[in-house]
């Protein structure tokens, strides 16, 4: 028997969530997006959404997916398209420069680049489309391949998987923006939980460039830790609380006001707060809370607007 179809029928057999998964994200395009979202939820949660009456902060952010339309969520959700937007409400200096911005990846000036920068996809997610040069000398071998995957970045729809419209509309471009690193030698993000212009959780990446498993921790907005564990473990490193965690929780504040729900991210580099980037689905709106509980307290949080959608 061949591999490939003793595998399926194994996982067929033996592991449906995994089977019927994969299943979702090779046909699941055909999906209408409320039929989409019941099976993703149910296959992550091992439940039924409550549509109806949620409440589940997973649930609610289901809900925001399907039945509420914000446009300035497209520019919102644009890495490019955005920083004018934040120039405005809380100045330019917590902007990255930019040095370029191309549609496509053959477009890119590499001359007029200096010899460390980053590379972004403008609607991509998580670290996908992230190209980080440390040494723009050491890359001369390797810009085809790089090339390559902005270019697979660029044909990338994120919008379908999750069905996160906001993406739906972003008009993609790559760009280039200054190189950041801070203390710690890496570039921690601090990602900060707020519900209409008021913060009430965080958490902190940790160990990206260790070589293991990223470990992430949840704070509340005093810097209490808190024993949540979502997709990643907590670091068994004590976390210290930020030089500028005060100042960056208002400026999170103020990028939030008007927003249902929002994850806005924030960089702390050598005395400067620097945005990253708005995420209006956390992991999807989809990864389990454990313990259990808090899905229900980040929940009561969410105050949703009138529908204005279907």
């Amino acid at each position: 028997m061949k591999r490939p179809f003793y595998n399926a029928i194994h996982s067929l057999l033996f592991d449906q969530k995994h089977f019927l998964d994969a299943l979702l994200g090779r046909f699941g395009g055909w999906l209408p997006d409320e039929t989409y979202i019941r099976w993703d939820y149910y296959l992550n949660h091992s439940r039924s959404i409550n549509l109806i009456n949620p409440q589940r902060y997973t649930e609610k952010l289901q809900w925001l997916k399907l039945y509420y339309r914000n446009p300035l969520w497209t520019q919102m959700v644009d890495k490019y398209a955005v920083k004018a937007l934040v120039s405005e409400r809380v100045g330019a200096e917590h902007v990255a420069p930019v040095y370029g911005k191309w549609n496509r990846a053959q477009d890119i000036d590499w001359d007029q680049l200096p010899d460390q920068f980053v590379l972004k996809t403008n609607h991509d997610s998580g670290n996908n489309g992230v190209f980080i040069i440390k040494d723009k000398s050491q890359i001369i071998n390797h810009k085809s391949q790089i090339i390559r995957r902005i270019n697979q970045s660029l044909r990338r729809d994120t919008s379908r998987a999750g069905r996160e419209w906001p993406y739906r509309d972003v008009p993609r471009c790559v760009f280039a923006e200054q190189y950041l690193e801070d203390a710690t030698g890496e570039l921690r993000d601090y990602k900060f939980f707020c519900f209409d212009g008021e913060v009430k959780y965080l958490f902190i990446a940790t160990e990206r460039q260790s070589g293991g498993e990223v470990k992430f921790d949840y704070f509340d907005a005093d810097f209490n830790h808190l024993d949540i564990v979502q997709r990643h473990p907590m670091s068994d490193k004590k976390i210290e609380k930020p030089a500028m965690f005060d100042q960056m929780k208002d400026l999170a504040a103020k990028l939030s006001i008007g927003l249902p729900e929002v994850r806005v991210d924030l960089y702390e580099v050598d005395g400067r707060i620097y945005f990253g980037e708005y995420t209006f689905f956390h992991h999807g709106g989809i990864a389990p809370f454990h313990p259990d509980k808090w899905d229900f307290i980040w929940g009561e949080q969410i105050h949703l607007p009138d529908r204005n959608h279907k």
